[in-house]
């Protein structure tokens, strides 16, 4: 099922297997960002980790994700959340 993305703040996209591969945990992030239980979201092979409501955190999370040996674009990717509110936008990956 698509998880839709939400304007206005950056929603990280990370593919669940270079997450698992790197040893991140859902409750670093929690710690981290304080997320609500809609603010981590998986669904098949992609987690969603947003909006990231302290949109100054994104660069150091993408510092941080590269350095626990993520690639951005291959195994994650922030969708900025600028764009109009009339837009909805879903990410999914592909059927295998």
């Amino acid at each position: 099922m698509p998880l839709p993305i939400p304007s206005q703040y950056p929603t990280l996209l990370i593919r669940k297997d270079a997450f698992e591969r790197a040893g991140l945990t859902r409750q670093a992030f929690d710690e981290r960002l304080g997320l609500t239980p809609d603010e981590f979201r998986v669904e098949q092979s992609i987690i969603a980790v947003g909006p990231i409501v302290e949109v100054d955190a994104v660069p150091q999370l993408i510092a941080d994700l590269e350095a626990a040996g993520l690639t951005y674009f291959d195994d994650f990717f922030e969708f900025s959340g600028n764009w109009p509110e009339w837009l909805t936008l879903y990410a999914m990956t592909p059927a295998t």
